[in-house]
């Protein structure tokens, strides 16, 4: 296991990467898994939940994931940020509060430098929603905001989802990391359908870990079950995702 300074930040937690069975994880000063990536297949999505919140792509047209903007609260091991910059070649956003997640994800996790479409900022999430999201310029937004304790988002708000909806294009879609065993998750689940609208909030089966990803859409239309085959068949084949899969686990909110 290494450990990566803090820097000036001794407030926030320290950031620890291990190895397993050809799996490399990232931590936050605890045994609390807070990103992974297979070292044998760097591209794939190695967490089952991460994967999951990628059920967002089932919410946009084949014709509309050929490009837009993409932005994640959280960094994670970069999972996302590598998959819309690198897999679906859209410009791309991340915002991360700690600066050694951001160093563990460069040197650790083939998280590449910034340009080309690839921007990852130092700052706190909640701020640069309110303060410098561009309104109505995000496509996808992935929200996976947890800290080294791992018990509720640290962003939870009512009035932080308004934010985030406003920073979605007409069309644009959310999804939110949850722990669905937890009592917070209904409580978390009804402030993102009061920004949103219940009739624009879907939640994923949770995986056995009990992560539940709730997905929020700004005037998302529902397709037909043709339609909603297609894309995710179009997903299966183009972007190596079990969206099929996907189709089962989705029920509204």
């Amino acid at each position: 296991m290494s450990r990566h300074d803090q820097d000036d930040h001794d407030d926030l937690p320290m950031v620890t990467v291990s190895e397993h069975a050809g799996v490399r994880y990232l931590h936050l000063d605890t045994p609390w898994v807070q990103g992974a990536m297979r070292l044998a297949k760097p591209d794939a999505i190695e967490l089952e939940y991460v994967r999951r919140m990628l059920a967002s792509l089932l919410w946009r047209s084949i014709d509309e994931l050929a490009q837009g903007h993409a932005v994640q609260l959280g960094l994670g091991a970069a999972a996302i940020t590598r998959f819309t910059h690198g897999r679906l070649s859209w410009r791309t956003t991340a915002i991360e509060l700690n600066p050694a997640v951001i160093r563990a994800c460069r040197m650790c996790f083939r998280l590449p430098p910034d340009g080309a479409g690839l921007e990852v900022l130092c700052e706190d999430a909640g701020r640069w929603m309110a303060r410098a999201a561009p309104p109505g310029g995000i496509d996808l937004l992935h929200v996976d905001l947890y800290d080294h304790e791992a018990a509720a988002p640290v962003l939870d708000s009512e009035a932080f989802y308004a934010d985030c909806h406003a920073a979605l294009a007409p069309g644009g879609v959310m999804a939110v990391n949850l722990f669905g065993r937890l009592s917070s998750f209904d409580q978390s689940a009804q402030r993102i359908a009061a920004a949103f609208g219940r009739h624009q909030t879907w939640r994923v089966q949770a995986t056995k870990e009990g992560n539940t990803v709730v997905v929020a859409g700004r005037g998302v239309s529902v397709p037909g079950r043709d339609e909603l085959l297609s894309r995710a068949h179009f997903i299966e084949e183009r972007l190596g995702l079990p969206a099929t899969k996907w189709l089962r686990m989705i029920r509204p909110l």
